[in-house]
C-alpha cells in the first residue's frame, strides 16, 4: 500500500512536530485510519515532500514528526491555464480532479451564457472552498506537491481580456484545426472549454477574436467533463510529460 500524503499548508522542517489542521485530522484519522508511528508524507504546496510519522493519532488532535525533506518535482513542463465553464455539482468536480492529475497551472471558474449554476457570493465562496478540496485531494493522489492556482470564478469576457499566454486555444466541435497539425508552445498554453451545452456562436465569435484558435477532438461531441480530461491528456502528451515526455 502507498504510503498516505497529505497537504498541510505550514512552513515545514525536518525535525519539527507539527499538529494536523481540521481537515488534515479528520482525513488522516477516518478515511485513512492511521495511528501512532504509521508512516505518511506531508507536503506544503511550495515544492518538495516530507517523510513524516505520526507521532499521536487522537480524536481531538493528531501530532506528527517531520523527517526528511526530498526536493520531488512532479510539474509539467507544459504551464496550461485552464478557462472552464462551471457545470452542476459532480461533473464539476470530476473536471477539476482529472484536471490536476494531468497537470493544468491554473484553472478559472468562468461564467458563460449556457451555465446553469447560479452563485451569489456567499454560494461562491462556499463553492470555491470546495473546489479547492477537490484540487488538494487529487495532489494528495496524484503526488503533486504544488497546488494548481484556483482563482475565484470570472465572466469568459473578464478572463479572455486578461490572457496573454503566447498559444491559445479552444474546444470547438465546429472547428476544423486538429491539435496535432499545431506546433508546440514557445511558453503558456491557454485553453477555454465551455460548459454543459458549450459556447454560444457569439461567446465563440468573443474568444477567437481574443486570438484563441478553434481545435476540436474528434468527431464526436463530449460532455464537459469529458472534454477536459481528453484536451489536458491531449496537450500532455504533444507537449508536455505524459505518455515518457
Amino acid at each position: 500500500m502507498p504510503i498516505p500524503r497529505i497537504f498541510l499548508p505550514v512552513p515545514l522542517a525536518s525535525g519539527q512536530v507539527v499538529e494536523l489542521d481540521d481537515n488534515a485530522r479528520r482525513h488522516a484519522v477516518q478515511v485513512l485510519r492511521l495511528r501512532d508511528g504509521d508512516a505518511l508524507v506531508l507536503f506544503n504546496g511550495e515544492g518538495g515532500e516530507f517523510e513524516a510519522v505520526i507521532d499521536s493519532a487522537g480524536k481531538r488532535a493528531v501530532t506528527v514528526r517531520v523527517g526528511a525533506f526530498h526536493d520531488a518535482e512532479r510539474e509539467s513542463p507544459l504551464a496550461v491555464h485552464l478557462g472552464l465553464g462551471i457545470s452542476k455539482g459532480e461533473r464539476m468536480d470530476f473536471a477539476l480532479q482529472k484536471a490536476t492529475e494531468l497537470g493544468v497551472a491554473a484553472v478559472t471558474p468562468l461564467f458563460t451564457e449556457r451555465v446553469v449554476v447560479r452563485l451569489d457570493d456567499r454560494r461562491a465562496a462556499k463553492r470555491l472552498a470546495h473546489w479547492q478540496g477537490v484540487i488538494v485531494a487529487a495532489c494528495e493522489q496524484c503526488g503533486r506537491n504544488r497546488l494548481p492556482v484556483l482563482h475565484a470564478p470570472q465572466p469568459l469576457a473578464t478572463w479572455l481580456a486578461g490572457r496573454d499566454e503566447n498559444r491559445r486555444l479552444f474546444l470547438d466541435p465546429q472547428a476544423t484545426q486538429a491539435l496535432g497539425g499545431l506546433p508546440a508552445p514557445a511558453g503558456p498554453l491557454a485553453l477555454a472549454i465551455g460548459p454543459e451545452g458549450g459556447f454560444t456562436g457569439d461567446e465563440r465569435r468573443a474568444i477567437a477574436a481574443a486570438d484563441f484558435t478553434g481545435v476540436r477532438l474528434g468527431p464526436r461531441v463530449l460532455r464537459t467533463e469529458t472534454a477536459v480530461l481528453a484536451a489536458l491528456a491531449a496537450v500532455q502528451v504533444l507537449w508536455g510529460d505524459l505518455g515518457g515526455g
